[in-house]
């Protein structure tokens, strides 16, 4: 199906030609209609192809990506995403088709390359039909993130305005977030008829919030302040500032704030039905589903039952490490890890001051942190990240439900860096000793080296530089906490521990989710199990088990992934003796981009042996 954006994209192809080009434009739209509609000769074009129609499908990932617009094409920078039930089952009957396809292309007539793109491909569609049946098995709005939260922050974070073109698009897009609303409305009352609804808290916290920001005056919230602060660095004219702030501000308080009030009614409605925080074994086939997410997440068939134990056993181990530490450093650990760990934690030297000018400090601390670390890479690392990366706060109306801190990834045009997000609501949630170990998983040599070389690749199909993977992507920012404390960046034994907090936390993730939702755990049960076993402030501590209720299965992907990660580089190792070499190992398991463990397992192999052979 050709959209708006493809028929621009053509127009603007046979601009650029000219008519003394007649024949070879002829020859091109030919060739640009059997390629659209039918099936392409080449397995590169169809990743191409299927990439860009379903890219299409999403104005507010092209927005984000920013790879249509240095030919011009902007027109999705006025729309947003479809959220109807309908559209999804249009995406899923696409990718119905798209796996019958894509099976046709035969393995011998394809690269080594194409094979393993192929590969990749499939294993993600095999898992997402196989999800089908479960597609209305989750919560969309929850306080973690949803159309409520997610949109504010769109607008905020991604769309740029440097043009009275940008502006006009920023306006369009607050007049359109009442059909959105509504469509997702639409989702969660379908979910309800399928006896699908979401734990007791998650109604209490969504409310709270949507609350808070329809209370907010249309004039101080982040939707209008953030535009205005765009305008204004941008240079706009005083009077388009003028107009466009009015106009924003009208479209706040009769498009923006009547969308916010119609979900703040279902949800006041849904209060009256919903009793009980549970797990998704209270789901209709709930054990099913289960099992599902965690194959999607961890991309292993492991079972509930041997992640909750594997989780058992480095909880223990992790716990002995700390007090080891502790107790070489002259604290009391007689009394056991928890109480040793909470006078340790309760220590007020390892707190910033409760105020602005302490959360600001934290915040050049973090990128100070960032860039002494990013000096010593070319030490381990061929290919570096071109993209830089910040540290930004997270934005205050959402910061409550906030995790501690989490990546966002560069525009894809060069226009906007990476960003590492801090969230600064509890001062008590972020230690000194634990800060290096955070920057080094979401930043550098984390996240932001990870995602940011993924999608700089240029010699992969553009599906596999956006492709995820969680337990792979998790586990190389866990591996990268690991990396960060062998090369000498967490040698003071206080920040070691948060290392070892830091993977101690992902340990109890194992025994929590699994425990959540295989084995029937409470809400409250499952915090008072952190609590007593991590040493993490009590607010992350609730936001993090609320986080687990409403994503089943992704808290596991984080030491799952890490341990892959690091069996494969001993096997490196012991197999290559002195012809290992850090870097190569580095260049082989992040210049492939994601994918799954079991294929991750496949390609260090294949480098061993080619190695052994050279």
């Amino acid at each position: 199906m050709a959209s708006s954006n493809s028929k621009r994209l053509l127009k603007k192809i046979l601009k650029i030609s000219g008519i003394g080009f007649g024949v070879l434009i002829l020859i091109g739209v030919g060739l640009f209609v059997h390629v659209w509609y039918f099936k392409p000769f080449n397995i590169n074009l169809f990743f191409g192809r299927t990439a860009l129609q379903f890219a299409l499908d999403s104005p507010e990932m092209l927005s984000s990506l920013r790879v249509l617009e240095r030919f011009g094409i902007d027109g999705h920078n006025a729309k947003l995403n479809d959220a109807s039930t309908a559209f999804m089952d249009r995406i899923f009957a696409r990718l119905h088709e798209t796996h019958k396809t894509l099976i046709t292309y035969e393995d011998e007539d394809l690269s080594k390359e194409d094979r393993r793109s192929k590969q990749v491909a499939l294993y993600l569609l095999d898992l997402i039909l196989e999800a089908e049946p479960f597609r209305f098995h989750n919560h969309p709005v929850n306080q973690m993130f949803g159309v409520q939260n997610g949109f504010p922050s769109f607008m905020d974070s991604i769309h740029q305005v440097n043009s009275t073109d940008d502006a006009e698009d920023y306006l369009a897009r607050l007049t359109q977030i009442g059909r959105k609303f509504d469509q997702v409305i639409e989702g969660l009352k379908h979910r309800e008829k399928k006896g699908i609804l979401p734990p007791q808290f998650l109604v209490d916290k969504v409310l709270e919030e949507m609350r808070n920001f329809v209370g907010t005056p249309s004039d101080h919230g982040i939707l209008y302040t953030s535009f205005i602060k765009k305008m204004t660095e941008a240079k706009f004219s005083e009077f388009d500032h003028g107009r466009f702030a009015s106009e924003a501000k009208t479209h706040i308080e009769t498009s923006v704030y009547p969308a916010y009030r119609r979900l703040i009614a279902y949800f006041e409605e849904l209060d009256l039905k919903v009793s009980g925080n549970f797990g998704v074994w209270n789901m209709p086939n709930g054990e099913a589903y289960y099992r599902l997410a965690l194959k999607f997440f961890t991309t292993t068939d492991y079972t509930p039952d041997y992640i909750h134990h594997f989780g058992l056993k480095e909880v223990e181990r992790l716990q002995g490490e700390i007090i080891e530490i502790l107790t070489q450093q002259g604290w009391d650990t007689s009394t056991g890890f928890t109480a040793a760990l909470k006078a340790f934690s309760e220590d007020q030297r390892f707190y910033y001051e409760d105020t602005e000018q302490g959360r600001e400090a934290i915040l050049r601390d973090y990128q100070t942190i960032i860039d002494e670390i990013s000096k010593g890479m070319p030490s381990v690392f061929n290919v570096m990240p071109q993209a830089s990366v910040g540290v930004k706060r997270v934005p205050q109306f959402k910061e409550k439900t906030a995790p501690g801190g989490y990546y966002q990834a560069p525009a894809m045009d060069g226009s906007r860096p990476g960003a590492f997000y801090a969230n600064l609501f509890d001062i008590k949630a972020t230690p000194r000793y634990g800060m290096r170990t955070l920057a080094y998983h979401e930043a550098v040599p984390g996240h932001h080296f990870q995602l940011t070389i993924q999608r700089e690749l240029k010699n992969l199909p553009f599906f596999r530089r956006l492709i995820p993977f969680t337990a792979y992507a998790e586990g190389w920012a866990m591996y990268a906490e690991r990396l960060a404390g062998e090369l000498g960046y967490t040698k003071d034994p206080y920040d070691n521990i948060g290392r070892l907090q830091s993977e101690l936390f992902r340990a109890v993730r194992l025994v929590v989710d699994t425990g959540i939702h295989a084995k029937r755990w409470s809400r409250e049960q499952a915090i008072e199990y952190m609590l007593l076993n991590t040493g993490i402030a009590e607010s992350d501590v609730v936001s993090e088990i609320e986080r687990y209720f409403i994503l089943p299965g992704q808290a596991c992907s984080y030491k799952v992934g890490m341990t892959k990660f690091l069996e494969l580089r001993e096997l490196a190792k012991k197999e290559l003796g002195e012809k290992f070499d850090l870097r190569d190992f580095h260049d082989v398991v992040l210049l492939n981009a994601a994918l799954p463990l079991t294929m991750l397992e496949t390609l260090v192999r294949d480098y061993i042996a080619q190695q052994k052979k050279s």
